[in-house]
């Protein structure tokens, strides 16, 4: 499974979680291309992609997309440290074209 991290989101992900296959998209060479490009160029290369961007859900059509979407509640570095189990656990049951939203901590 191939992950893509947007740009908003903490590279802490790929660290808390090296045996992740995790690319970022500032290392892809796509920082500043919009949503609805990004996730056409990404869905050719990658199985999922994370981002803390809520507002994604709402801009872009996902009915046709291959590309499954993890959903963060935020990105801070702390609050995204706490829930790396959860990600990592909604990653293994991520499925093409899904959308998972991980919630904010207790």
């Amino acid at each position: 499974m191939k992950i893509l991290l947007d740009e908003c989101t903490p590279r802490v992900i790929k660290k808390r979680l090296p045996d992740r296959d995790i690319q970022t998209v500032q290392e892809m060479g796509w920082s500043g291309i919009k949503n609805g490009d990004l996730m056409a160029v990404a869905e050719e290369q990658f199985d999922v992609f994370i981002t803390a961007d809520k507002n994604l859900l709402y801009q872009q059509n996902f009915s046709n997309r291959r590309l499954s979407v993890l959903v963060l509640p935020s990105n801070q570095v702390p609050i995204i440290e706490a829930l790396i189990s959860d990600i990592d656990n909604a990653l293994s049951t991520a499925q093409r074209g899904s959308i998972i939203e991980i919630p904010l901590p207790e």
